[in-house]
């Protein structure tokens, strides 16, 4: 990694910055200090804004612009910002002709609602109103509380409906209950209308006039409505190209404002790819035309990285498989620039512990076909996609440990011919390779617990490797004491392995504890309990003991059980990666011997079964895959966090 820093001229800067986020390989550092002048206004952002909110308009939300498309268009030209403008206007003509038919189409329903309201009332209103012994009233209310209010009135009252929308109403009640049912009109918001003296109804020809005023509006309206998708459909493009640009040049002055400047030139720094600095540089040379200054700095040359305060950022380079895995590695912490890179060990421990634990032919092969099917974007799942090279490895991982075992979707019948084939060429031919299962007597039991601590043994080597990396990395950043007196240094490392041999000699071999063996344990045991002052004398730090002998005692004792606990605990663990096999064993021998019982509905069962198995046992095994990493592994030299690279780069936010 290396700092640049760029002296730009202000004619020159939003090409510059459109260059870096074109290349999408450069983070910036520097930003405006507080007491700068105000920010140059973002025209480019409200073209933006306009644009998004013509897309909605045209019913264009799910119009998307991916990256290689943006990647193709550049920043505004005076062109472009001539062609936004006009087709703005179109769609402003377009929104005022929409708004200028929705009220006429709701004048409309309005009238021939309301028309419709009286076309039941027959008689004139003014002879109903003038009987001695009832009182009538007439008016609007919300439909929603027309029941209500007929169970309020009770028999006090008859409510009835002039509408078919039930939204106005006649009551009629006696004189005497008048006020009641006055009082409980106006307890559910019912609003008096103005009758004529002479009204008797509305007149059939009036009522179809406006029926047919009715049917003509809503037809110009579905007019219009075509009219704003054939115009949605013919602009499509140009929208599209319009977003994605003034996206770009949105950008483009959203960062020019935060970079340090006089009025004639700007100040860029940050950090870039070692092997990417020399021919970008160069082609910024170029696009300059030589009115660029360029400086470029190594990491421990800037103080800011030498006194601790900035952490140089990183970037980890790998093929398409292993760059795979490296989001596992940054949700557990961005690695510290310079120590190892622990990416392809995890590539490798992930793929061999999962198809341990997931052995399985058939299932196998349904993760790697999967994968080939994201790898080719036959199937598009977002983001996704680029774990397709992880489901291709834990499928064909998956499905040799399925030969191994003699699993096929849970089926041990299968597979029997392949694996008499493979063992023949060894010896004599056996129905299966290895046996997960404990069906065949004491002898299989024997297997099973061979293939517990077989699984133990994998987590040894991913536990010396872990300690290997934290002892390399103490030793480039020249932390000496830790490296050797840590727990997980020299020191821990030599305890471990000299134990894990000890006990091997004394099971297999017979062989009895000696008092070297009992002297080399002592001596890595105190050297990783007092490893705190010990590597302060290596590192010729002081106060050796801050806090007193007794402190430093008691600390050692404590310091000594938690390596104990620890190297035990991270042993015994991959226990689970055994005992996760063997359950995945069971329950395919389940599934098949449920599908033989279930008659003509087996495969209905055997597919339902397998899909269950593929789906949720396959997340809960790629938990204990990331456990088993982040816990067991990472905690061996993940120490320390670094900072992740993030370049800057163009982007576009449906």
């Amino acid at each position: 990694m290396r700092l640049i820093e760029l002296m730009v001229l202000k004619q020159d800067i939003s090409s510059v910055i459109e260059f870096l986020g074109k290349k999408g390989n450069f983070q910036f550092q520097s930003h405006k200090s507080s007491s700068d002048e105000k920010a140059k206004p973002n025209i480019d952002m409200e073209m933006l804004a306009s644009l998004e909110e013509a897309k909605v308009f045209l019913n264009k939300s799910s119009l998307t612009i991916d990256e290689e498309y943006l990647a193709s268009c550049t920043k505004p030209t005076d062109e472009d910002r001539a062609a936004a403008q006009k087709f703005l206007e179109s769609v402003e003509e377009l929104k005022k002709k929409e708004a200028h038919l929705q009220s006429e189409l709701k004048r409309v329903k309005d009238a021939n609602e309301e028309a419709l309201s009286f076309s039941n009332l027959k008689v004139p209103f003014d002879q109903l109103d003038h009987l001695s012994f009832l009182s009538l009233r007439i008016g609007k209310i919300e439909p929603s509380v027309l029941d209500e209010l007929k169970f309020a009135v009770g028999e006090r009252a008859v409510i009835i409906p002039l509408g078919n929308d039930k939204s106005r109403i006649m009551a009629a009640a006696s004189k005497k209950a008048r006020f009641a049912l006055d009082s409980e009109l106006k307890r559910f918001g019912f609003v008096n209308m103005e009758i004529p003296k002479d009204f008797k109804g509305v007149p059939d020809d009036v009522l179809e006039s406006l029926k047919k005023e009715l049917s003509e509006t809503e037809k110009t309206f579905a007019f219009f409505e075509e009219e704003k998708a054939n115009m949605a459909k013919a602009h499509e493009e140009i929208l599209k190209k319009l977003l994605a640009t003034f996206a770009i040049g949105s950008q483009i002055i959203e960062k020019q404002n935060t970079l340090e400047s006089t009025d004639l030139v700007y100040r860029i720094t940050g950090w870039i790819p070692e092997e990417s600095c020399h021919e970008m540089m160069k082609q910024l040379d170029a696009l300059t035309e030589g009115r660029i200054a360029i400086r470029i700095y190594e990491p421990y040359e800037i103080p800011s990285v030498i006194n601790g305060t900035e952490k140089v950022p990183v970037k980890l380079k790998h093929g398409k498989l292993v760059s795979a895995f490296e989001r596992l590695i940054f949700s557990y912490g961005s690695p510290a620039y310079g120590p190892i890179d622990p990416t392809p060990f995890v590539a490798l421990f992930f793929t061999l512990l999962f198809g341990i634990m997931f052995g399985d032919a058939g299932q196998g092969f349904v993760f790697l076909l999967l994968g080939l099917l994201m790898s080719f974007k036959v199937i598009k799942v977002g983001g996704w996609n680029k774990f397709a090279p992880i489901f291709m490895a834990i499928g064909t991982s998956s499905m040799i440990m399925g030969i191994l075992t003699g699993e096929f979707f849970g089926n041990e019948e299968i597979l029997k011919p392949v694996a008499r084939f493979l063992t023949g060429l060894f010896g004599t031919p056996r129905d299966q390779i290895l046996h997960m299962m404990p069906n065949e007597g004491p002898k299989s039991i024997i297997n099973m617990f061979i293939f517990f601590g077989f699984t133990v043994g994998v987590g040894f080597f991913i536990n010396s490797i872990g300690l290997i990396v934290n002892i390399m990395n103490q030793f480039n950043l020249k932390r000496y004491g830790k490296a050797i007196f840590n727990k997980n240094g020299l020191s821990g490392a030599i305890f471990f392995w000299y134990l894990v041999v000890l006990i091997l000699r004394v099971v297999i071999f017979k062989h009895e504890v000696s008092m070297f063996d009992i002297v080399i344990i002592a001596i890595t045991l105190i050297a990783t309990a007092f490893a705190e002052p010990l590597s302060k004398i290596v590192d010729k730090e002081r106060p050796i003991l801050e806090n007193g002998v007794g402190i430093a005692i008691i600390e050692g004792v404590v310091e000594l059980l938690e390596t104990l606990i620890s190297y035990l605990s991270n042993s015994i663990s991959f226990i689970r990666v055994g005992a996760f096999a063997l359950a995945h064993a069971v329950l395919g021998y389940i599934i098949s011997t449920m599908s033989e019982m279930a008659g003509p509905a087996g495969i209905a069962v055997m597919l339902f079964g397998n899909a269950i198995v593929i789906v949720l046992e396959g997340m809960v095994v790629a938990i204990q895959v990331i456990r088993l990493q982040y816990y067991e592994f990472f905690s061996k030299f993940f120490n320390e966090t670094g900072k992740e690279f993030k370049p800057f780069a163009f982007e576009y936010k449906n």
